[in-house]
């Protein structure tokens, strides 16, 4: 046994298990990152200034994702465990706090898409020698763009709590289908074939809302047939175990408020290597993101399946095996950040294949952008397993305080300096910010040696 837990690496079936999870969760995203890539190719047909219209949008919309997923990733620590424990009336209440808090978003999602979309996304565009034109095309599509908003709140919350269960079969088909009807809508109406309207940066937001509708349908065709532990009907929404519900905020506001610091370190950045020329910049680095989109499901796969796992264990109450596995995911995950890295410069000889329509200066920004984020895989995805293992145990104070304290005094002022006092490029401005991740990696490696994360919380709160 001694010698088992000082082993780097688990066995095989081990990671065989990790990966049964991980792999429908990467296949998901990556058909997903698929799509998005066809999105882009087709409006990138359209010229630099519908395509920076289209992703600066995008970004807004971004950003409201990010909070819906954060608001899971919280319900998702105490539903996974609960799961653990087999404790149904607990994965209610954990599901129960998703569907509140991500619909308490809708508000402001309502006032960015509606009300008040040409002032916010100017803020995306300051210094931009071609702003006015690039916000005549983002208006159009944001404003289409607010009808997705109800519909993919539903089903992220529906999705991500059957994956917390380890159910990630069922997500993958019903994002198949919907990814195919998204593929399929953007053809026909972004130029108009087989008789349809050509609609160009709305046809792309109508396509996107039709997906969005019938992933919905799906969605709720599987909760109201298989009804899954966590299932609640419409009339008991509000039977909220109260002490429950803040225990799952307190730690979900933390998760919440690093999420949503990196998530405004990345819109900042963005905004401000916009600002480095024209059109070029803003599509060149919108297009690198879609198809650095192909790598990065790592991300979403390995922490899921971390999340999973560990959160099981610690349900059961083995604390002894829940530190085994974490080494055990920990090294799986440095090597797999390598293999992601040799895909990722793989993908920069499809640039020129999938974005030739753009300009030359376009295509060079992306090329270097991919390339970049390539090299830095190994750094971030190893990062994102520690945070995973962190929040499996219910410690989310280690993203909120060292995560977001070294990008809000370290990152953010960093980005302005290099903006504001230097000519760098938008690929070098972003790297440059990009290596403090490295410092976060050595913190959080003595951070989770404090075992602060080794915690049943199904036993305390129940």
């Amino acid at each position: 046994m001694q010698s088992s837990q000082k082993s780097l690496f688990g066995p095989w079936p081990f990671y065989r298990g990790a990966l049964a999870i991980a792999v429908p969760i990467m296949l998901q995203q990556l058909i997903q990152s698929l799509v998005s890539l066809i999105d882009n190719f087709m409006v990138s047909g359209l010229g630099d200034i519908c395509m920076s219209g289209v992703n600066v949008a995008g970004q807004m919309l971004f950003v409201f994702m990010v909070y819906i997923n954060a608001i899971c990733m919280a319900g998702g620590i105490f539903l996974t465990q609960f799961f653990g424990a087999k404790d149904a009336e607990g994965m209610r209440q954990a599901f129960r706090f998703k569907l509140i808090t991500g619909l308490a978003a809708f508000i402001p999602y309502l006032l960015v898409c509606v009300v008040f979309p040409r002032q916010v996304l100017g803020l995306m565009l300051i210094g931009n020698t071609q702003a006015e034109l690039i916000l005549d095309e983002a208006v159009k599509y944001i404003r289409i763009m607010f009808f997705i908003g109800i519909p993919m709140t539903l089903s992220i919350c529906v999705a991500s709590s059957l994956r917390d269960m380890g159910r990630v079969k069922t997500p993958l088909l019903i994002t198949i289908i919907a990814t195919l009807t998204n593929t399929l809508f953007n053809w026909l109406l972004i130029y108009g074939n087989l008789g349809f309207p050509r609609l160009g940066v709305e046809g792309a937001a109508l396509a996107t809302v039709i997906a969005r509708t019938v992933e919905l349908m799906l969605f709720i065709a599987v909760y109201v047939r298989s009804r899954p532990d966590f299932a609640v009907m419409p009339a008991e929404l509000l039977k909220v175990d109260g002490a429950l519900f803040m225990d799952i905020l307190k730690k979900g506001a933390l998760v919440l408020f690093c999420e949503m610091v990196w998530v405004l370190s990345e819109t900042v950045t963005t905004a401000l290597y916009n600002g480095r020329g024209g059109a070029d910049v803003v599509s060149g680095m919108a297009a690198s993101f879609s198809i650095a989109n192909l790598y990065f499901v790592a991300f979403g796969g390995v922490y899921s399946a971390t999340g999973v796992i560990l959160g099981k264990t610690l349900g059961e109450g083995d604390i002894d095996k829940a530190r085994r596995e974490k080494t055990w995911l920990l090294s799986g995950s440095a090597v797999f950040g390598v293999g992601m890295t040799l895909f990722g410069l793989g993908t920069t000889l499809i640039v020129p294949l999938v974005y030739g329509r753009l300009s030359a200066s376009a295509i060079d920004i992306c090329r270097r952008m991919v390339a970049m984020m390539s090299l830095l895989m190994p750094v971030w995805l190893y990062m994102n397993t520690q945070q995973a293992v962190a929040r499996s145990g219910g410690d989310t104070a280690m993203g909120a305080y060292t995560d977001a304290a070294l990008t809000l005094l370290v990152m953010l002022p960093l980005v302005f300096i290099l903006a504001l006092c230097t000519d760098v490029g938008p690929v070098v401005l972003y790297c440059g910010v990009k290596l403090v991740d490295a410092v976060k990696l050595v913190i959080f490696h003595f951070w989770l040696k404090k075992e602060r994360w080794l915690k049943n919380l199904t036993v305390q709160n129940g």
